[in-house]
């Protein structure tokens, strides 16, 4: 059977094949710190790699896209949009009324949203009256809201501790 440091497995769990038990706290700090970087790497890549996939198909469609269409459905995304934005608008305070640190999430994802909201809104309205109207919500709601979110989800976010550095 193999070693297996501290208190001694039953038997019943080496029946088949020998198992080596390894806990946590006896992989070496350094190793867990190994294993993590590792995997962050690899995560990295993929993330990456995802990216640079989509900058051709970014120049596909810049060519073949028509700079009009007629959209189904129009009302209902945007309700549900704006539905997302009120649901993390409420969370992200619920949970920063209470200093909850887990409002860095809803925080985030908020504030990528409120962008992503200003952004459509102007490109989608039309010349003249109501561009100028989503052009000074994008300025004076959205994007602040959005600077807000993004701050209160940096501030939130946990802090390495000088061990892990």
């Amino acid at each position: 059977m193999p070693p297996v440091s501290g208190p001694r497995p039953s038997e019943a769990q080496y029946v088949g094949s020998p198992v080596v038990v390894v806990r946590p706290a006896e992989v070496p700090a350094a190793g867990r710190r190994a294993l993590a970087a590792l995997r962050r790497v690899r995560l990295g890549h993929v993330l990456a790699m995802a990216g640079l996939a989509l900058l051709p198909w970014m120049a596909f469609l810049a060519l073949r896209m028509p700079s009009g269409a007629a959209v189904t459905n129009w009302s209902a995304a945007w309700i549900g949009l704006d539905a997302m934005l009120a649901l993390g608008l409420i969370g992200t305070g619920l949970l920063a009324v209470r200093r909850d640190p887990r409002m860095t999430l809803p925080a985030a994802g908020t504030a990528a949203l409120l962008f992503m909201d200003a952004w459509f809104d102007v490109l989608t309205s039309a010349p003249g009256a109501d561009r100028a109207v989503a052009a000074v919500l994008a300025a004076g709601a959205e994007l602040p809201l959005a600077v807000v979110c993004a701050v209160v989800a940096y501030r939130a976010f946990p802090k390495p501790a000088a061990d892990r550095v």
